[in-house]
Protein backbone atom coordinates (compact mmCIF):
# COMPACT_ATOMS: atom_id res chain seq x y z
CA UNK A 1 0.00 0.00 0.00
CA UNK A 2 1.39 3.28 -1.02
CA UNK A 3 2.09 5.70 1.92
CA UNK A 4 -0.59 9.26 2.24
CA UNK A 5 1.21 12.09 1.59
CA UNK A 6 -0.65 14.35 4.34
CA UNK A 7 -1.86 17.95 2.53
CA UNK A 8 -5.18 18.54 4.14
CA UNK A 9 -6.90 19.59 7.37
CA UNK A 10 -9.23 16.17 6.98
CA UNK A 11 -6.11 14.21 7.06
CA UNK A 12 -5.04 15.91 9.93
CA UNK A 13 -7.79 15.01 12.11
CA UNK A 14 -7.91 11.81 10.62
CA UNK A 15 -3.98 11.30 11.69
CA UNK A 16 -5.30 13.32 15.78
CA UNK A 17 -8.15 10.63 16.05
CA UNK A 18 -5.87 7.48 15.13
CA UNK A 19 -3.03 8.64 17.92
CA UNK A 20 -3.07 9.53 21.43
CA UNK A 21 1.29 9.44 21.05
CA UNK A 22 3.50 11.04 19.22
CA UNK A 23 7.27 9.82 19.06
CA UNK A 24 9.69 12.04 17.43
CA UNK A 25 13.47 12.44 16.27
CA UNK A 26 14.92 15.36 16.97
CA UNK A 27 17.61 15.79 14.11
CA UNK A 28 15.57 16.49 10.96
CA UNK A 29 12.58 16.55 12.37
CA UNK A 30 12.49 19.40 14.88
CA UNK A 31 16.37 21.04 14.35
CA UNK A 32 18.53 21.03 11.81
CA UNK A 33 21.89 21.34 13.98
CA UNK A 34 21.27 24.18 15.88
CA UNK A 35 18.37 25.86 13.27
CA UNK A 36 14.77 24.79 14.05
CA UNK A 37 12.99 23.52 11.26
CA UNK A 38 9.89 26.41 10.86
CA UNK A 39 6.39 25.20 12.20
CA UNK A 40 7.79 22.33 13.80
CA UNK A 41 7.88 23.45 17.71
CA UNK A 42 4.47 24.62 16.84
CA UNK A 43 2.85 21.73 15.92
CA UNK A 44 4.59 20.01 18.69
CA UNK A 45 3.28 23.06 20.98
CA UNK A 46 -0.48 21.83 19.16
CA UNK A 47 0.04 18.12 19.79
CA UNK A 48 0.69 18.76 23.69
CA UNK A 49 -2.40 21.42 24.21
CA UNK A 50 -4.86 18.84 22.26
CA UNK A 51 -3.25 16.28 25.43
CA UNK A 52 -1.61 13.54 23.09
CA UNK A 53 1.33 12.00 24.85
CA UNK A 54 4.67 13.76 23.13
CA UNK A 55 8.12 11.78 23.76
CA UNK A 56 11.27 12.40 21.72
CA UNK A 57 13.43 9.33 20.63
CA UNK A 58 17.22 10.63 19.14
CA UNK A 59 20.12 8.48 17.81
CA UNK A 60 22.10 11.79 18.50
CA UNK A 61 24.72 10.42 21.51
CA UNK A 62 26.77 13.34 21.62
CA UNK A 63 24.12 15.39 24.53
CA UNK A 64 22.52 13.30 27.63
CA UNK A 65 18.77 13.60 28.77
CA UNK A 66 19.52 16.33 30.50
CA UNK A 67 21.52 18.42 28.03
CA UNK A 68 18.83 17.64 25.55
CA UNK A 69 16.35 19.96 28.15
CA UNK A 70 18.19 22.70 27.86
CA UNK A 71 18.41 22.27 23.66
CA UNK A 72 14.47 22.09 23.78
CA UNK A 73 14.18 25.06 26.24
CA UNK A 74 16.32 26.93 23.54
CA UNK A 75 13.96 26.29 21.31
CA UNK A 76 10.76 27.05 23.39
CA UNK A 77 9.71 24.18 24.40
CA UNK A 78 9.17 22.69 28.21
CA UNK A 79 10.19 18.91 27.73
CA UNK A 80 11.08 16.79 31.11
CA UNK A 81 14.67 14.41 30.71
CA UNK A 82 11.47 11.43 31.27
CA UNK A 83 10.06 12.47 27.89
CA UNK A 84 13.56 11.83 26.35
CA UNK A 85 15.28 8.25 25.27
CA UNK A 86 18.77 9.08 23.71
CA UNK A 87 20.68 6.70 22.54
CA UNK A 88 23.58 7.16 24.79
CA UNK A 89 20.96 6.55 27.42
CA UNK A 90 19.78 3.49 25.87
CA UNK A 91 23.49 2.02 25.66
CA UNK A 92 24.18 3.10 29.37
CA UNK A 93 20.77 1.17 29.97
CA UNK A 94 21.68 -1.87 27.68
CA UNK A 95 25.00 -2.30 29.70
CA UNK A 96 23.34 -1.70 32.97
CA UNK A 97 20.10 -4.16 32.83
CA UNK A 98 20.55 -7.14 29.75
CA UNK A 99 24.22 -7.20 29.43
CA UNK A 100 24.33 -6.52 33.54
CA UNK A 101 28.26 -5.25 33.61
CA UNK A 102 29.20 -5.00 37.13
CA UNK A 103 29.52 -1.64 38.07
CA UNK A 104 33.03 -1.77 39.05
CA UNK A 105 34.04 -2.69 35.44
CA UNK A 106 35.49 0.40 33.79
CA UNK A 107 33.92 1.68 30.05
CA UNK A 108 35.98 3.18 27.21
CA UNK A 109 34.27 5.70 25.60
CA UNK A 110 34.67 6.40 22.04
CA UNK A 111 32.29 9.09 21.55
CA UNK A 112 31.47 12.56 23.74
CA UNK A 113 29.65 13.88 27.31
CA UNK A 114 26.39 12.62 26.36
CA UNK A 115 27.53 9.02 26.72
CA UNK A 116 29.98 9.72 29.84
CA UNK A 117 26.96 11.30 31.67
CA UNK A 118 24.69 8.90 31.32
CA UNK A 119 27.08 6.00 32.36
CA UNK A 120 27.74 8.36 35.34
CA UNK A 121 23.90 8.39 36.31
CA UNK A 122 24.18 4.45 36.22
CA UNK A 123 27.05 4.60 38.85
CA UNK A 124 29.95 3.45 35.96
CA UNK A 125 33.11 5.00 35.35
CA UNK A 126 34.21 5.67 31.70
CA UNK A 127 37.74 6.44 30.18
CA UNK A 128 38.96 8.03 26.95
CA UNK A 129 35.81 9.90 25.34
CA UNK A 130 36.36 13.51 26.11
CA UNK A 131 39.65 13.02 27.79
CA UNK A 132 41.90 16.13 25.92
CA UNK A 133 44.84 13.97 26.25
CA UNK A 134 43.34 11.50 23.41
CA UNK A 135 43.33 15.25 21.41
CA UNK A 136 47.19 14.54 21.08
CA UNK A 137 49.17 12.75 17.90
CA UNK A 138 49.14 9.03 18.79
CA UNK A 139 52.58 7.44 19.61
CA UNK A 140 52.37 4.13 21.33
CA UNK A 141 56.03 4.63 23.21
CA UNK A 142 53.93 7.95 25.03
CA UNK A 143 50.41 7.65 25.16
CA UNK A 144 48.66 7.56 28.63
CA UNK A 145 46.34 5.57 27.54
CA UNK A 146 48.70 2.18 27.48
CA UNK A 147 48.99 -0.36 28.61
CA UNK A 148 45.67 -0.95 28.44
CA UNK A 149 43.17 -0.71 31.99
CA UNK A 150 42.49 -4.39 33.29
CA UNK A 151 39.62 -3.04 34.55
CA UNK A 152 37.50 -2.55 31.55
CA UNK A 153 34.73 -4.65 30.82
CA UNK A 154 32.97 -2.72 27.94
CA UNK A 155 33.43 -0.14 24.91
CA UNK A 156 30.75 2.11 23.66
CA UNK A 157 31.39 3.91 20.40
CA UNK A 158 29.22 6.64 19.26
CA UNK A 159 29.35 10.05 17.45
CA UNK A 160 32.57 11.40 18.03
CA UNK A 161 33.45 14.90 16.27
CA UNK A 162 36.73 15.12 17.42
CA UNK A 163 37.59 11.11 15.92
CA UNK A 164 41.33 10.78 15.03
CA UNK A 165 43.67 7.97 15.22
CA UNK A 166 44.34 7.84 18.80
CA UNK A 167 41.02 7.48 19.34
CA UNK A 168 40.50 4.75 16.56
CA UNK A 169 43.86 3.17 17.93
CA UNK A 170 43.13 2.77 21.50
CA UNK A 171 39.31 1.90 20.82
CA UNK A 172 40.67 -1.33 18.65
CA UNK A 173 42.68 -2.19 21.59
CA UNK A 174 40.22 -3.09 23.64
CA UNK A 175 38.21 -4.83 21.23
CA UNK A 176 40.94 -7.32 20.68
CA UNK A 177 39.70 -8.56 23.69
CA UNK A 178 36.53 -10.54 22.89
CA UNK A 179 35.78 -10.68 27.00
CA UNK A 180 35.25 -6.54 26.48
CA UNK A 181 31.50 -5.89 25.16
CA UNK A 182 31.15 -3.87 21.97
CA UNK A 183 28.44 -1.47 22.09
CA UNK A 184 27.40 1.50 19.51
CA UNK A 185 25.05 4.32 19.95
CA UNK A 186 23.59 3.82 16.98
CA UNK A 187 24.76 2.96 13.26
CA UNK A 188 23.20 6.05 11.01
CA UNK A 189 25.64 6.35 7.89
CA UNK A 190 25.16 10.20 7.82
CA UNK A 191 24.34 13.26 10.59
CA UNK A 192 22.02 15.61 8.79
CA UNK A 193 22.88 19.71 9.49
CA UNK A 194 21.59 22.77 7.99
CA UNK A 195 22.79 22.73 4.27
CA UNK A 196 25.12 19.95 4.96
CA UNK A 197 25.02 16.18 5.33
CA UNK A 198 28.05 15.04 7.32
CA UNK A 199 29.52 11.38 8.29
CA UNK A 200 27.39 9.85 10.91
CA UNK A 201 28.16 7.33 13.92
CA UNK A 202 27.97 4.63 11.89
CA UNK A 203 30.76 5.64 9.72
CA UNK A 204 33.20 6.29 12.47
CA UNK A 205 31.59 3.23 14.38
CA UNK A 206 32.52 1.11 11.36
CA UNK A 207 35.97 1.82 10.77
CA UNK A 208 36.94 -0.33 14.44
CA UNK A 209 34.35 -2.68 14.02
CA UNK A 210 36.06 -3.88 10.17
CA UNK A 211 39.58 -3.47 12.55
CA UNK A 212 38.48 -5.56 14.90
CA UNK A 213 36.60 -8.49 12.95
CA UNK A 214 33.83 -7.51 15.73
CA UNK A 215 30.02 -6.32 15.00
CA UNK A 216 28.82 -3.94 17.56
CA UNK A 217 25.47 -4.21 19.33
CA UNK A 218 23.80 -1.18 18.15
CA UNK A 219 21.33 0.13 20.95
CA UNK A 220 19.52 3.26 19.35
CA UNK A 221 17.14 3.11 16.33
CA UNK A 222 16.14 0.71 14.89
CA UNK A 223 16.80 -1.57 17.27
CA UNK A 224 13.85 -2.89 19.26
CA UNK A 225 15.45 -3.20 22.36
CA UNK A 226 14.86 0.53 22.40
CA UNK A 227 11.44 0.78 21.66
CA UNK A 228 10.29 -2.37 24.22
CA UNK A 229 11.91 -0.30 26.94
CA UNK A 230 9.94 3.00 25.84
CA UNK A 231 6.45 0.85 25.48
CA UNK A 232 7.46 -0.42 29.01
CA UNK A 233 8.19 2.84 30.11
CA UNK A 234 5.28 4.82 29.44
CA UNK A 235 2.83 2.46 28.88
CA UNK A 236 2.06 2.75 25.49
CA UNK A 237 -0.76 1.00 23.04
CA UNK A 238 1.67 0.61 20.04
CA UNK A 239 -1.42 0.68 17.88
CA UNK A 240 -2.64 4.17 18.70
CA UNK A 241 1.37 5.56 18.97
CA UNK A 242 3.27 6.93 15.60
CA UNK A 243 6.56 7.38 15.17
CA UNK A 244 7.81 10.95 13.26
CA UNK A 245 11.14 10.80 11.29
CA UNK A 246 13.13 11.78 8.42
CA UNK A 247 15.15 8.48 7.53
CA UNK A 248 13.65 5.58 6.48
CA UNK A 249 16.50 2.90 7.48
CA UNK A 250 16.28 3.97 11.21
CA UNK A 251 13.12 5.77 12.09
CA UNK A 252 10.58 4.39 10.25
CA UNK A 253 12.22 1.03 10.12
CA UNK A 254 12.20 1.56 13.99
CA UNK A 255 8.18 2.19 13.87
CA UNK A 256 7.51 -0.20 11.54
CA UNK A 257 9.65 -3.24 12.89
CA UNK A 258 7.89 -2.41 16.46
CA UNK A 259 4.28 -1.54 14.99
CA UNK A 260 3.60 1.34 15.22
CA UNK A 261 2.20 3.97 12.38
CA UNK A 262 5.06 5.69 10.67
CA UNK A 263 5.14 9.55 9.25
CA UNK A 264 8.34 10.37 7.77
CA UNK A 265 9.03 14.00 6.98
CA UNK A 266 11.14 15.42 4.09
CA UNK A 267 13.08 17.94 6.06
CA UNK A 268 16.11 16.00 6.57
CA UNK A 269 17.74 13.24 4.39
CA UNK A 270 15.35 11.48 2.27
CA UNK A 271 13.20 12.75 -1.08
CA UNK A 272 10.21 11.91 -2.04
CA UNK A 273 11.17 9.81 -4.82
CA UNK A 274 12.55 7.60 -1.58
CA UNK A 275 9.36 7.18 0.38
CA UNK A 276 7.66 4.94 -2.42
CA UNK A 277 10.92 2.22 -1.75
CA UNK A 278 10.49 -0.44 0.68
CA UNK A 279 9.88 0.19 3.89
CA UNK A 280 7.88 3.05 3.48
CA UNK A 281 6.15 5.20 5.88
CA UNK A 282 2.07 4.89 6.44
CA UNK A 283 1.84 8.39 5.82
CA UNK A 284 4.46 11.05 4.70
CA UNK A 285 4.84 15.10 4.78
CA UNK A 286 6.67 18.18 3.64
CA UNK A 287 7.76 18.69 6.98
CA UNK A 288 6.52 18.64 11.10
CA UNK A 289 5.15 21.85 10.22
CA UNK A 290 2.41 20.65 8.00
CA UNK A 291 0.13 19.19 11.11
CA UNK A 292 0.16 22.63 12.62
CA UNK A 293 -0.39 24.80 9.22
CA UNK A 294 -3.61 22.80 8.36
CA UNK A 295 -5.00 22.19 11.55
CA UNK A 296 -5.42 25.85 11.73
Amino acid sequence: MSPTKITSKEQVSQLLQNYDTFIFDCDGVIWLGDHAIPGAVESIELLTSLNKQVIFVTNNSTKSRKAYTKKFEKFGLKVSKEQIFGSAYASATYLHQFIKLPLDKKVWVMGESGIEEELKELGYTSIGGTDARLDEKFDANTTPFLPKDSSVGAVITGLDTKVNYHRLAITLQYLQDPNVEFLATNIDSTFPQKGLILPGAGSIIESVAYSSGRESIACGKPNQNMLDAIVADKGLDRSRAIMVGDRLNTDIKFGNDGGLGTLLVLTGIETEDNVLKTGAPKFYADSLGVIGELYK
